[in-house]
């Protein structure tokens, strides 16, 4: 459902709009963003019952993103949220992960997906286009009468007696809730505010992505199958998407220009400096790609709270993680399921729920932004570290180094 433009409120600011709240009249959650996780979260809660009202700062959802990789921590979740069923057509499910060395090509290791992994963790493994999982879950959102959107609502004050909680746009418009959930991003000007937390750090590496249709890419890629490839200080890895009739590049490497854009163009010139020498078959997937779009990599050491009252952090707000385990976007699900699981367990106290869910979360997250690190690490290994890796790789049973990670993809809420 669409929110009306609240023009009762145009010319108050948050402090004002708390003290006019109706204390005896049911509050939505609010919710700043309208990105992966405040979508779900948003769907979590009205599956509960709980009423939501989804502010999000731009005026139109944009089509465009990065692939995504999605756990079965993820798609279960995917499945509780009822959405599963609607992005299935949109998304690959690949066979395996095959593991190889950037320059030669030699394959190190081929690590089970598929019905293997569906098997061991109860739901699969799926890879997507952003903007399909997004859309999938929007849709369920504005189907949803329990759920109210606002688009173009920038979140820039916040007002809260410890129970309600009120917002106020630049331009005066304000709404009051009974709890905030900032799912607003990395540059979260939630937890800027009402954390005082310090600035996201520049990791020194950036990403660049890329789609390919079917017809544009050279027939080795055709397979089912997630590839990663491996280089000092860079990596590249693929993956299909859309029921397999494109594929997601990325290329991560060194880079020392910082900035907060998600989407920058850069030439493809841009790649082929950075990406070391390589294998010829990779070298004509990337020849084939005339579009780029840039971002800069940024930690944020998880915050030891994330909760303040009646506002807790979500997501990327809470805990940025590097792309290394592919989990950034899955955290935010379980997140969502938590904070919900947490409201309509302690509906009558909320900043006790959402302690609840911070006590639940913040070891987790912390955990996944270790192992993404560490993950980071490892792939980007050069001189003998490099070969020493290559031939842990080669010599481990794959089954044996994929069950190393049933820690992360069986995951079930508690």
């Amino acid at each position: 459902m669409i929110a009306p433009n609240p023009a009762s409120l145009s010319n108050e600011n948050a402090q004002a709009a708390l003290s006019r709240a109706h204390r005896d009249q049911p509050q939505p959650v609010l919710i700043a963003g309208a990105g992966i996780g405040g979508l779900a979260a948003a769907l979590a809660l009205a599956q509960r019952g709980i009423p939501t009202h989804i502010l999000e700062r731009r005026p139109a959802f944009h089509e465009e993103g990065a692939g995504i990789q999605i756990g079965p921590n993820g798609t279960r979740i995917l499945r509780q949220l009822g959405v599963a069923d609607a992005l299935y057509p949109y998304v690959g499910v690949p066979e395996s992960i095959c593991v190889r060395e950037g320059a030669s090509g030699d394959e190190l290791t081929r690590l089970p997906l598929g019905r293997w992994i569906e098997m061991r963790h109860g739901a699969p493994y799926w890879v997507a286009q952003r903007k399909d999982l997004h859309t999938t879950l929007a849709q369920a959102v504005r189907a949803d009468p329990l759920i109210v959107l606002s688009m173009g609502f920038s979140v820039e004050e916040i007002a809260t007696d410890g129970h309600l909680v009120a917002v106020a746009s630049g331009d005066g418009n304000s709404w009051t809730g009974k709890a905030l959930i900032a799912a607003d991003g990395i540059w979260s000007q939630t937890r800027t505010s009402q954390f005082q937390s310090e600035p996201p750090q520049f990791a020194g590496k950036s990403a660049a992505r890329s789609v390919l249709s079917l017809e544009e890419l050279p027939p080795e890629y055709f397979t089912p199958e997630t590839g990663v490839w491996l280089f000092p200080g860079a990596h590249v890895v693929h993956y299909p998407v859309s029921a397999g009739r494109a594929l997601a590049i990325v290329v991560i490497v060194d880079d020392e220009h910082d900035d907060d854009d998600w989407g920058a163009p850069v030439p493809p010139a841009w790649v082929q400096r950075r990406v070391p020498h390589c294998a010829q078959s990779l070298s004509d997937l990337l020849s084939a790609v005339h579009t780029w779009k840039r971002w800069a990599l940024h930690t944020l050491p998880v915050p030891r709270h994330w909760v303040r009252g009646p506002v807790a952090l979500l997501g990327d707000a809470a805990h940025p993680v590097l792309p290394f385990l592919a989990q950034g976007g899955v955290l935010a699900l379980e997140d969502a399921i938590m904070i919900a699981d947490a409201i309509a367990g302690f509906h009558k106290d909320i900043p006790a729920a959402l302690k609840w869910y911070e006590q639940r979360r913040i070891k987790r997250a912390a955990r996944v932004a270790r192992a993404s690190r560490e993950n980071g690490r490892i792939y980007h290994l050069s001189g003998p570290l490099a070969r020493a890796r290559n031939l842990v790789l080669r010599m481990a049973p794959p089954q044996r180094l994929m069950a190393r990670y049933d820690w992360l993809y069986g995951w079930r809420p508690s």
